[in-house]
């Protein structure tokens, strides 16, 4: 659980210090861009190998189960994934989908985080979805503040019309499928398709 813990706050510290505008600044006008690139990119991975083992290790070692969410919730995030994978392809796809939804990036990390929320009813999955979903909900606050461009899926922008709407929702379904169906179970040791064992 340390690991995980120790990950989460590298990942979601480097990425909420991109909120503090005023001393990232003046870290990038000490260091330079590069060199903060760099060591940003770096943190940020090492939090996310952490992550990833730490969980990985808790689920091994350490499972604690708070509560048993009905098999519905299962079923519902399934669903609720598909329209996060949607607006992640949507975040880079300038169209009626992210000129909506501003953030799409935001909206897809905050729906995905939700969904595991619902389906997972164990202590390290509340403690690393829960960290997610606070963070993705205090960046989309600072970012609306901000009312700028941010690396996570940008201000509204003007419409390219339902080419790139429909090219959102193709490529978000087959990466949702692929994912659901193969790497869920190969990367994270779940099955979450119906049927799958």
């Amino acid at each position: 659980m340390l690991l995980l813990i120790a990950g989460l706050v590298l990942f979601l510290g480097t990425h909420a210090f991109t909120m503090a505008r005023g001393p990232r600044a003046a870290l990038i006008a000490r260091v330079g861009e590069g060199p903060y690139k760099i060591g940003y990119s770096a943190v940020a991975l090492l939090g996310l190998v952490l992550l990833g083992y730490g969980y990985g290790q808790y689920r091994a070692h350490g499972y604690t189960d708070l509560w048993s969410p009905p098999v519905w919730t299962r079923h519902l995030a399934l669903l609720l994934v598909l329209l996060a994978f949607i607006s992640f392809a949507a975040a880079y796809l300038p169209g009626r989908i992210k000129a909506k939804a501003k953030h799409p990036m935001l909206l897809g990390v905050k729906i995905w985080a939700t969904a595991h929320l619902l389906a997972n009813g164990d202590l390290g999955s509340i403690i690393l979805f829960g960290a997610i979903l606070a963070w993705a909900v205090m960046a989309r606050i600072s970012a609306k503040r901000r009312d700028e461009v941010t690396s996570h899926g940008g201000t509204a922008v003007a419409s390219a019309g339902w080419r790139n709407d429909a090219l959102a929702v193709v490529i978000g379904v087959a990466v949702w499928f692929v994912f659901a169906r193969v790497l869920h179970p190969w990367l994270i040791g779940v099955a979450v398709w119906p049927g799958q064992a």
